[in-house]
């Protein structure tokens, strides 16, 4: 009897795991079915299209730019016949320009926000306003998976778009310029990639945010404008405004409380994401750049003047590549909650 009983209960639990893996099988097809909708409604958007046309044409521009100021350098070095010693050349790529038209990573640094946001802002109030919102409710899927799908998809239009013109650079810089990166600038220039998507998703997260928040697309649209307006342009200014308050007397001159004030205006610049993504783009792209903030005399003794192996370079980066990365996240997960609480309703 007792053998019996065992068997019937393994037969019940291996029934009930077979149910409960059909549907999660079930549930995940209708997921990445979502998915697919909403990045073939992306595509297809001329709003998305203009958006991403920009971009590319922009950054080709410094692309040109940047060929041109080294081709410049290299010919003038040929002239005087000097050899011009720089074993990061590739990298000038995305870092270069003549002054016509700004770098690679300036063009990434203004435009990659309104990406964001022109992907993010009527994410949901768009469905809610049509009326979609509530049909797709009444259907037998989880309500988390709407705004994850919509997150997914637009995440997958940044990945195609950077590593599209990432390559696309790198092509064109090996065939105009006849210098093939090395490892070294392969996986900095990968790593500079990952961190402009990283830095498009916080932007995208805060659009979503705002669609969640707002029920017209014109007001979460404006209130992202406004958060982009004022990280780019207004912090700057406070936190100037911050230092010249806080500014230590000139008779001060203990290293040690220099130092300090001058980390704690540092770590004030660092709230900004845009910030962020300079200091992570420049010590990727820079590999002489050997450290972000304040250094003593006896850090610095003993210190060869070379450029940062790569692996050093993203020890140096992780903290405000982790700060942005939470960033996104937080500004996900408020998103979800409001979305998981709101009360939806047909119209």
């Amino acid at each position: 009897m007792k053998d019996n009983t065992l068997t019937v209960r393994l037969k019940k639990i291996g029934f009930r795991f077979h149910q409960w893996k059909e549907k999660d099988k079930a549930e995940r097809s209708v997921f990445w079915a979502i998915v697919r909708k909403e990045f073939t409604d992306y595509i297809t958007s001329w709003r998305i299209i203009i958006l991403l046309f920009i971009i590319a044409l922009t950054c080709l521009g410094s692309l040109y730019t940047a060929i041109s100021t080294i081709r410049d350098v290299l010919s003038e070095a040929e002239e005087t016949q000097n050899v011009f010693q720089d074993s990061f050349l590739f990298l000038k790529l995305f870092t270069v320009s003549d002054g016509t038209l700004p770098s690679f990573v300036t063009f990434i640094t203004f435009l990659g926000p309104l990406l964001g946001i022109g992907l993010g802002f009527d994410a949901i109030n768009s469905e809610r306003n049509k009326g979609t919102l509530s049909r797709l409710m009444s259907q037998p899927i989880p309500r988390d998976y709407v705004l994850n799908a919509k997150f997914v998809a637009a995440l997958f239009i940044n990945i195609v778009l950077f590593f599209s013109l990432g390559f696309l650079v790198m092509g064109l810089g090996i065939l105009m310029l006849g210098i093939p990166p090395t490892f070294e600038e392969f996986f900095r220039v990968l790593c500079f990639l990952i961190v402009s998507i990283a830095y498009v998703a916080f932007w995208l997260n805060l659009g979503i945010l705002f669609s969640v928040k707002f029920r017209q697309a014109a007001t979460s649209a404006l209130a992202g404008i406004a958060v982009w307006i004022f990280f780019s342009i207004f912090y700057s200014m406070i936190i100037n405004l911050i230092q010249k308050a806080t500014a230590p007397s000139s008779e001060i001159t203990q290293v040690e409380t220099l130092i300090s004030y001058h980390n704690f205006i540092l770590n004030l610049s660092r709230l900004s994401p845009s910030y962020l993504f300079s200091e992570l783009t420049t010590t990727l792209l820079t590999p002489s750049i050997r450290a972000l903030g304040p250094l003593t005399v006896n850090q610095t003794t003993g210190a060869i003047a070379s450029p940062l192996p790569f692996t050093q370079s993203l020890i140096l980066i992780w903290p405000q590549l982790t700060g942005l990365i939470a960033a996104t996240m937080v500004c996900f997960a408020i998103s979800y909650i409001f979305f998981m609480k709101q009360e939806i309703r047909s119209n």
